[in-house]
């Protein structure tokens, strides 16, 4: 009979699914190694009679070190340990003597199906288990599969089953990812680590220098800390002074009303308000609305949102909630902890869990109600393709669980129950008076159908009294108008909530190592964790931080570089000082303005020079123009409207010959001609600076049209063809080669159309395309479509009133 070796990620864990897998019918046995259980019941695999054995391992097998010798800290400069120190995996448990148990175990067997965490770490375990039993098991026959992959996100009979019905394969690319982050991870750690700690050592003696420790993770982690630290240390309190007005709404109850003008800083303007209200007598109603509004049921819950919950709510430092989360996975109670995904799947069975709950002693009538009138499709979130949102896969009580795992499970579950309820409605009602020349509002809300916050009542709609039913023109006695002096607040110190966000904002670490990093700041002593979770920084973290911001990127980049302010040509002028931009030749190419240290990018590939000092009537910045050579395109750019687009219809990098400005000389709306000859989305634009040699030039794709050499004057007419619609040009020939006939030296017609113009135009295609469309021209055969309308502008490109200032109204 053959042999199947399993191995999970945890000795529960293992027993868990030897106990799903077997029904119950099993042998259990302790290994070599006295931690990892062996669990055995026969079984059928691959068709075919065979004896399985379930065991595990804890955690990772192995981990990355230096050779022993770049571990002496006095002996070795920590740099060499950025390339030069060769690096080897070792056991990370020597006393567990991981290595060896799977070599028993495994010795002799024919299969092996790996149960590790279907995470990347836990495919790195996958290869880390393989390397030690592939040399001992036995032989494979005729290129037989022998190495199974289980992929799961629950242990729960039905997900159990069915991982083991569709075995894959070990991922040998994210195994791999792993390994990179571990030794990137090791090499910058103990470099940074090694050369502070030393350089420390013995400089401060009220400094515990034992370790000072540096991570790539680690060290923005602290910068978060830091950085709130400082703004508070910084902030200087502001006094501003408000108007708090109350209305007699009834004999028994008064209305407080809000200033619309909220606050203002200046003290005499305050008073001169108060006095221009105090003497009146009667607020009369300007206007009242009431609509009906819904809170939203929340998304579905991932790791980052139950960390931050557990830490804002439940008292629950990350590193603890999610060992607790992982205990209560392994258990069974709940499904992978650890996801970045907030949307259920379309084949997802919702139902399945929430049937789990329909006795429970705490939201039995909610959950049965729901089951009963149908569930609320949850909110479409992200999803990152790994594992579903946590969700309770069964049903369990404080007695079972104990009060910790409690909390969490309750949060998880009572979540769950809120993402498939509906919507809290709620109605708001809102009056706005007149007192005098000043205007306040009183708003509130009743709710109509509490929906999902029936299941979680801490994001219930706060309740306010009812607003007293009223109309334009109504009065109500005013009973006091007074002015209040109140100052601004300086922030509060980070809680661990709003660090998870920011580090998740940012990139920082995994849904799984957020925890991790969070705990090793407080335990390096850089941050201490005060009332109500927040973390404010020691003497220690903030000194290191305040020392890596003097090491600042740009002293370390003017070493070996010029700065921007000390580099190029002065070329164009600035529309916002008007002094004059340097342009830097060096790839990227670009604009720098040192007053305003403002850089502005330019299209590559291609020669800058000044435009004629002409200017942009938007933003006044002098124009440049981009050419690609002699025989290929070129055309006039705003190097603002190239970086901040004026217009919705346009992209960053776009220059004059793709703007929509209904009026400006440059722009498409002006110089366009018709539809280009072979590419769908462009427009030919004559090119007003190619004279005499004249071209006009898709502003999309490479096509260039040469035409009317050595005439004096091409321009577009506002007339257009009257069989293709396109824009005619109007053309004044030098006398002395006027292809014209007789003495005629000017004609204006269509160069699709006209017969002596086609005779004039030679297509070509440029050396390069534009800038913005590398793709190149949609080929297409023949010239069917050499025909097209003349360019029209959006109705949304409209001009702004005025320059700078409106600018911003058109970005994108």
């Amino acid at each position: 009979m053959r042999t199947v070796l399993m191995v999970a990620e945890k000795p529960s864990l293992a027993q868990s699914i030897a106990k799903i897998l077997s029904r119950g019918n099993m042998s259990s046995r302790k290994g070599l190694n006295g931690t990892c259980s062996v669990h055995e019941y026969t079984g059928t695999f691959a068709g075919q009679p065979v004896r399985f054995k379930m065991t595990s391992v804890c955690g990772h097998v192995m981990t990355l070190d230096f050779l022993g010798k770049y571990n002496k800290w006095d002996k070795v400069d920590p740099a060499e340990l950025f390339s030069q120190a060769p690096t080897e995996k070792k056991e990370a448990n020597p006393k567990l003597n991981m290595v060896k148990f799977l070599q028993v175990e495994g010795k002799g067997c024919d299969y092996i199906v790996l149960w590790l965490d279907c995470d990347k770490e836990g495919e790195n375990i996958c290869f880390e288990v393989l390397d030690a039993v592939l040399p001992i098991m036995n032989p494979t026959h005729g290129g037989e599969k022998t190495v199974f992959r289980a992929r799961f996100s629950s242990i729960t009979d039905t997900d159990i089953c069915a991982a083991m019905a569709r075995l894959g394969e070990p991922d040998h690319n994210e195994a791999l990812s792993v390994d990179a982050r571990q030794e990137l991870d090791l090499r910058i750690g103990c470099a940074f680590t090694r050369f502070q700690t030393k350089y420390f050592q013995g400089k401060y003696g009220n400094l515990d220098s034992s370790l000072i420790s540096f991570g790539p993770c680690q060290t923005p982690t602290l910068g978060f800390c830091v950085e709130r630290h400082d703004k508070i240390q910084s902030f200087k309190p502001e006094t501003y002074w408000v108007l708090q007005a109350k209305v007699n709404a009834d004999k028994d109850r008064s209305l407080l009303l809000d200033w619309d003008r909220v606050r203002v800083f200046d003290r005499e303007i305050a008073q001169m308000f108060l006095n221009m209200t105090k003497l009146e007598k009667e607020a009369q109603v300007e206007a009242t609305s009431r609509k009906e509004k819904a809170k939203q049921r929340p998304l579905a819950l991932n790791t980052v949102e139950m960390l931050r919950v557990a830490s804002s709510s439940l008292g629950m430092g990350p590193q603890h909630a999610m060992q607790t989360a992982e205990r209560l996975y392994t258990q069974g109670y709940i499904s992978y902890p650890r996801t970045e995904t907030t949307h259920y799947p379309e084949n997802f069975d919702l139902k399945g869990p929430l049937r789990q709950q329909a006795n429970h002693p705490y939201w039995a009538d909610t959950v049965k109600r729901l089951l009963t009138e149908g569930i609320n499709h949850p909110r479409k979130g992200h999803d990152a393709g790994d594992h579903p949102p946590i969700t309770p896969m069964r049903s369990a009580t404080e007695a079972e669980l104990g009060s910790e795992a409690w909390r969490l499970y309750e949060y998880i579950t009572r979540h769950f129950i809120a993402t498939v309820s509906y919507d809290c409605k709620y109605l708001q009602s809102t009056i706005s008076f007149r007192i005098g020349p000043e205007h306040f509002t009183c708003t509130g809300k009743t709710v109509i159908s509490p929906g999902f916050t029936e299941i979680m009542p801490w994001q219930s709609v706060p309740l306010e009294e009812s607003l007293p039913t009223c109309q334009r023109g109504d009065t109500f006695a005013v009973s006091e108008i007074k002015m209040l002096e109140k100052q601004t607040n300086p922030p509060d110190y980070l809680t661990e909530a709003e660090l998870i966000t920011l580090m998740e904002k940012h990139g920082i670490g995994t849904d799984a190592s957020i925890p991790v990093h969070i705990n090793n700041i407080c335990q390096r002593n850089y941050v201490t964790v005060e009332s109500g979770r927040r973390l404010k920084p020691t003497n220690l973290g903030i000194v290191l931080v305040h020392g890596y911001y003097k090491i600042g990127m740009d002293e370390l980049m003017e070493v070996s570089f010029s700065p921007l302010a000390a580099t190029g040509k002065p070329l164009s002028r600035c529309g916002k000082c008007h002094r004059f931009m340097k342009y830097i030749q060096a790839k990227p190419s670009r604009l720098h303005c040192s007053h305003c240290d403002e850089t502005y990018t330019l299209p590559q590939n291609g020669t800058i020079k000044l435009y004629k000092e002409l200017r942009c009537p938007l933003d006044d910045f002098e124009l440049v123009l981009w050419s690609s050579g002699s025989r290929g395109k070129s055309y006039p750019l705003c190097p603002y409207c190239a970086n901040h687009p004026p217009f919705r219809d346009m992209k960053k990098g776009m220059g004059c010959n793709e703007c929509t400005h209904p009026t400006c000389q440059h722009s498409l709306s002006m110089l366009g001609i018709g539809q280009c000859v072979e590419c769908e989305s462009g427009v030919l634009v004559l090119d007003p600076t190619s004279g005499p040699k004249w071209k006009v030039a898709c502003n999309k794709c490479n096509v260039v049209a040469h035409c009317f050499e050595n005439a004096y004057r091409v321009r577009v007419s506002a007339d257009t063809c009257s069989t293709c619609e396109a824009a005619l040009l109007a053309v004044d020939f030098n006398k002395a080669k006027s292809p014209l006939p007789g003495d005629e030296t000017q004609h204006t017609g269509c160069v699709f159309c006209d017969p002596i113009f086609q005779e004039l135009v030679e297509l070509k295609h440029a050396a390069s395309c534009h800038p913005m469309h590398r793709g190149g021209p949609g080929r297409r055969q023949g010239r069917g479509r050499a025909r097209g309308r003349r360019p029209t502008v959006k109705p949304s490109a409209r001009r702004p009133k005025d320059k700078m200032s409106a600018l911003a109204a058109y970005f994108v």
